[in-house]
C-alpha cells in the first residue's frame, strides 16, 4: 500500500462553539487557525508513480478555504442558531452550517470533502482517503479514518 500525505498548516481560521458542552468554556464562541493533514492511499501508483498529484490539489485546498476560512461553524441543532443567523444577516459573520462542531466532526467533514474531490477528479477507485487529522493547535487534534 502506498500513502501520500498532504498537510495544510494553519491556513484557515474559523470560529465555533460546542453548544452541548454546557459545563465547559468550549460552549462559548472561540476560534482557531486549523491545520489539516490528509492521507491518501493506493495499492498502485499512477503513470507518474504518484498516489495523487500534489500540484493538482489546489481545488481541494480552495474548497477547504470556502468551508472554513473566516467562517463561523454552526451545528444545525445549536439552540442559538437563529441569533447567529441574525448576526450573519447584519454582516457580522459568515456561517457554515454543519452536523456538529469540533475537531472530530471537522475531520469527518474534511474526509468526506476529500473523498468527493477524489471521485470528481477520477482518482476513485484507485485512490482512497486513509485518514484526516484536524489540529486546533500543537496540543489538540482529532483523526477520522472513515
Amino acid at each position: 500500500m502506498y500513502r501520500s500525505t498532504k498537510h495544510y498548516a494553519n491556513e484557515v481560521s474559523c470560529c465555533f462553539r460546542q453548544h452541548l458542552a454546557t459545563e465547559s468554556h468550549c460552549q462559548f464562541l472561540h476560534g482557531y487557525a486549523l491545520a489539516f493533514t490528509v492521507i491518501f492511499e493506493a495499492e498502485r501508483l499512477n503513470e507518474f508513480n504518484w498516489v495523487v498529484d500534489f500540484g493538482g490539489l489546489t481545488a481541494f485546498k480552495e474548497r477547504l478555504k470556502h468551508l472554513f476560512d473566516h467562517k463561523t461553524m454552526v451545528a444545525f441543532d445549536d439552540p442559538q442558531l437563529p441569533l447567529i443567523q441574525e448576526m450573519e444577516s447584519a454582516g457580522i459573520l459568515q456561517i457554515t452550517l454543519v452536523e456538529a462542531t469540533g475537531c472530530e466532526a471537522f475531520a469527518e467533514l474534511v474526509y468526506s470533502e476529500a473523498h468527493s474531490w477524489l471521485f470528481a477528479n477520477e482518482y476513485w477507485p484507485r485512490v482512497r482517503v486513509q485518514s484526516v487529522e484536524v489540529r486546533e493547535h500543537g496540543a489538540n487534534s482529532a483523526i477520522y479514518t472513515g
